[in-house]
């Protein structure tokens, strides 16, 4: 687990274990992995990321370290990473799998380090979001859904300039609250570039031309401006042409 590797501290360690992972991914043909976890274990509890050994570490230096090794290791491997859940879930004593999670109270300004970290050393590729609500950053919408968050945290605050992605729109915090149609309009004016749809704890073969449908109708409304989508699109092939896949 990550709580191992982190306690171990040993990077040696972790870098076997990320080579062996992205190693089984390339072999599979695939060069994108939603990781590593970059959130803090502020909450040895979590059910979603402390109680499952998913945080290296409690301490952002611990895990900005280990982190940037793994985005290393895959890139050597032509493996993208996503560094995640933005601004920071490990303070959340919820499940964003379930619904809704509300960290105002419990998260701090020191869960953004590792993301400020890797930023500045040119170690992320991509940033998934938290389907995380904090009054404090956005009295409206949790992050996924933010514009606030996404453009003005991250992209405007910290410098972030590349591919950010949604955790599953399916998942409860999200789908118990918001329409399918409103979720997928709100993300995108938020500034998120890739809708992740997992697909399985709803299933709907044809989620994809809905989605299409959707942002077509928005921008025929003006609801979405079509710049938007431009702008996603240039940061999408910007990082393929960093991995050669264009």
């Amino acid at each position: 687990s990550a709580q191992s590797l982190g306690m171990a501290d040993d990077l040696i360690l972790t870098a076997q274990a990320a080579d062996g992972i992205a190693g089984t991914l390339v072999e599979n043909g695939l060069n994108l992995n939603l990781a590593p976890v970059v959130d803090l274990n502020v909450n040895p509890d979590n059910p979603v990321i402390g109680k499952l050994e998913r945080s290296f570490s409690a301490d952002p230096a611990v895990v900005t370290r280990h982190a940037g090794e793994v985005v290393a290791v895959q890139r050597r491997r032509g493996v993208m990473s996503a560094l995640k859940h933005f601004p920071g879930h490990g303070s959340s004593a919820g499940d964003s799998h379930q619904g809704f999670v509300d960290v105002t109270e419990t998260w701090s300004e020191i869960e953004l380090l590792p993301y400020q970290n890797l930023i500045g050393a040119d170690l992320c590729d991509l940033v998934m979001t938290a389907h995380i609500y904090n009054a404090r950053l956005d009295a409206d919408y949790p992050a996924t859904l933010s514009r606030p968050i996404i453009t003005g945290l991250l992209r405007e605050q910290l410098g972030f300039t590349g591919v950010v992605v949604t955790d599953d729109l399916q998942m409860g915090a999200i789908a118990q609250y918001y329409s399918y149609e409103t979720a997928v309009i709100r993300t995108l004016d938020a500034g998120v570039d890739i809708l992740l749809v997992a697909n399985n704890l709803a299933y709907d073969p044809d989620v994809v031309p809905k989605t299409l449908d959707i942002v077509l109708s928005a921008i025929a409304r003006g609801e979405l401006d079509a710049q938007r989508i431009d702008e996603s699109c240039s940061r999408i092939m910007a990082l393929k042409g960093q991995y050669r896949l264009v």
